[in-house]
């Protein structure tokens, strides 16, 4: 479905624009047909970078992306990539104009992509997908976005998705912002769109989302895969010390949370040594030219202490 290999993406720092900041950093992964993968980080950690590299929001320094063995770069109809990689984001307030009502983002659809298409045959085909995301069309339809709770925008936003015959959806934060009940929902949306044919990157800073949902986990860092694997092998036994950080950082009921031995702040890194050597308390000489490699079945670990 789709692939990435060795993306890069870097901005000009400093006087003049001589040095760089590496928001991605030689970066590769697949997602196939029908999985949902997780990729998961501190703040800052490039995720949201990973996710408008794919939907072409930004342009890569280097590397390639391959949506179904096309290099998307190759597409000079981008209305036609659209049609099957689309993107839903963190704020789903921010996607509507609140003095229209929320029908039209599904009319500006119709008319850009699907301009031939009946109206009638389009209301019958937008209140079908509509259900399918969970929603009734009468409850909905013809309302003003203040009318509508968040979870039911943020839905709303997938079924345009899906209306683009949308095979693969960047999925970045759209759950953050929403209630607990309602998280759930939307989450158990993505599942049974995954179980129709639904491809989707899973972008969040919240692990047990993550758990819940993904085939498979990307653990991000400074722009670098720390960890990646089957979800169940990452979470059940992690072996690099910042996926053991993050997994000690969730709180519990049973227990207080304990100091922990991992620096919360970093300093800067030796050229070649691993993005975490600077807070990673078994940091040594042996931390330089770190590469990412199979330690058990479908589970990869970029760390010499594995």
């Amino acid at each position: 479905m789709l692939e990435i290999v060795n993306l890069t993406k870097a901005y000009p720092i400093g006087p003049f624009g001589r040095e760089k900041f590496y928001a991605v950093d030689n970066v590769s992964f697949k997602i196939e047909d029908q999985e949902i993968v997780s990729l998961i980080g501190e703040s800052g950690s490039g995720k949201t970078t990973i996710g408008k590299l794919i939907l072409r929001l930004i342009k890569p320094t280097s590397g390639k992306i391959f949506y179904n063995a096309f290099d998307i770069s190759s597409f000079k109809n981008l209305k036609e990539y659209y049609r099957h990689v689309q993107g839903v984001f963190q704020d789903p307030f921010s996607s509507y104009n609140p003095i229209f009502k929320v029908d039209r983002v599904f009319e500006m659809v119709r008319e850009e992509f699907y301009p031939d298409v009946k109206r009638s045959s389009w209301q019958e085909r937008l209140q079908k997908v509509i259900e399918d995301i969970g929603l009734n069309p009468k409850e909905v339809l013809g309302k003003f976005p203040h009318q509508l709770s968040g979870g039911q925008l943020q839905r709303l936003l997938i079924a345009r998705a899906l209306l683009m015959e949308t095979k693969f959806l960047v999925a970045d934060e759209i759950i953050s912002m929403l209630d607990a009940s309602t998280r759930i929902d939307v989450l158990n949306t993505l599942i049974k769109l995954k179980e129709k044919g639904l491809s989707v990157l899973f972008i969040t800073h919240d692990l047990s989302l993550g758990y819940y949902t993904s085939d498979k986990t990307i653990i991000l860092y400074r722009g670098s895969i720390m960890e990646h694997g089957e979800t169940e092998k990452v979470f059940n036994n992690p072996l690099h010390p910042y996926t053991k950080m993050l997994l000690e950082s969730v709180p519990t009921l049973h227990k207080k949370w304990e100091k922990s031995s991992i620096a919360l702040e970093g300093k800067n890194v030796p050229k070649g040594y691993c993005k975490f050597y600077d807070r990673c308390p078994l940091g040594d000489t042996n931390c330089k030219n770190v590469e990412l490699r199979e330690v058990e079945n479908g589970h990869f670990v970029a760390c010499t202490k594995v």
